[in-house]
């Protein structure tokens, strides 16, 4: 018989062991991850915060936010307004390097190409995962600067992203067939981010998988200078068989030196032109310009941003294929409309996904 010292510490030992596994529940592997979020752009930027946005939204969606178990560092390479030499654009690069290695992030998310091609193409093959947002270049193009893909389907190394597709054959055809359009006048500029879009109009002019032709001509011309492209909004007022032109002028010096990006070059065509401009994406509509058939910024970082969510739950970035932005929004500005004396049809605008009024 077991007497009652023996008895009491039998009890003791069961209840240490039926407590042990409860205090030990609680203390879970810790997996906080961490996230760089690198802007070719300064913050606040039109075509930068709207993707920044969207990749929140998808890893928050996916269960992934600050409040828990994400903590996230962001740089704004500031390339557009500031920053905007090959050597500046360098600069950035390397302090961007340096607080990543600081950092020592599980994924890194880069918006925009000077930000892709500076930071993320020397990492690739290296460590973190990497996952780009509105790349403009060709990834063929960068992929023979260095290797980071083995083809867009099956990437095969630590990198994966969405391209910026400009959808401009959608932009085209609603604007000629709203507006009875003969010709377009495509533009675009010498910066890098310029010939990409230049290069994207190219290609994507060339290829339709209808078979059915354009409804209208287009004409491209790259503008160099501020200068230049004043006298091309004058131009293309005085120019009948010009209807309309297609804004991809994004950055421009002026003979002083002067820089003037997206904000300045929308707020001059407003001002001047007589002529309704298609935006290169929804935020330009949003800001003035008339509108039509256009990149949604915010879709696309949210298309980047559910890649990231699934790469922080284990996925490889190497087996995801590197896809096309996959949202065209048909959005109008009534207020430039009614500037320029178009009236835009109820079944069109009933059918768009947002009218600004501005």
């Amino acid at each position: 018989m077991i007497n009652s010292r023996a008895a009491v510490c039998v009890i003791y030992i069961l209840l240490f062991l039926m407590t042990v596994p409860l205090c030990f529940a609680g203390a879970s592997p810790d997996i906080r991850k961490k996230v760089f979020i690198v802007h070719s752009y300064e913050k606040n930027h039109v075509c930068g915060q709207p993707q920044h946005d969207g990749v929140v939204k998808a890893l928050n969606e996916a269960g992934w936010n600050a409040d828990e178990n994400l903590e996230t560092a962001v740089h704004y390479m500031d390339t557009k307004r500031k920053n905007n030499t090959p050597e500046l654009i360098q600069q950035q690069a390397r302090i961007v390097h340096k607080k990543i290695n600081a950092f020592n992030p599980d994924l890194l998310v880069t918006l925009d190409d000077n930000a892709f091609r500076t930071v993320a193409l020397p990492m690739a093959g290296e460590s973190p995962d990497i996952v780009f947002s509105g790349m403009n270049g060709q990834p063929e193009d960068y992929n023979r600067t260095r290797t980071f893909m083995e083809n867009r389907k099956n990437p095969g190394h630590n990198i994966t992203g969405i391209y910026e597709k400009l959808h401009i054959r959608e932009a085209v055809k609603v604007l000629s067939n709203l507006l009875d359009i003969r010709k377009v006048l495509i533009l675009d500029d010498p910066s890098p981010t310029g010939k990409a879009i230049a290069r994207q109009v190219e290609l994507e002019l060339a290829s339709d998988p209808s078979g059915s032709p354009l409804p209208c001509e287009t004409v491209n011309r790259t503008v160099n200078t501020w200068e230049e492209f004043c006298n091309v909004i004058d131009m293309v007022n005085k120019t009948p068989e010009i209807d309309s032109f297609y804004l991809g002028t994004l950055l421009l010096k002026d003979s002083a030196g002067n820089t003037h990006t997206a904000p300045e070059i929308i707020e001059h065509t407003i001002r001047h032109a007589e002529k309704p401009a298609i935006g290169l994406n929804y935020a330009f509509i949003k800001m003035g310009l008339y509108g039509g058939a256009s990149v949604d910024f915010f879709e696309m970082g949210y298309q980047a941003g559910r890649k990231a969510a699934a790469i922080l739950d284990g996925a490889d970035p190497g087996a995801m294929s590197i896809e096309d932005a996959k949202r065209v929004a048909l959005v109008f500005n009534l207020s430039r409309a009614e500037e320029l004396g178009l009236e835009i049809p109820k079944d069109i605008l009933l059918a768009a996904d947002e009218v600004f009024r501005k």
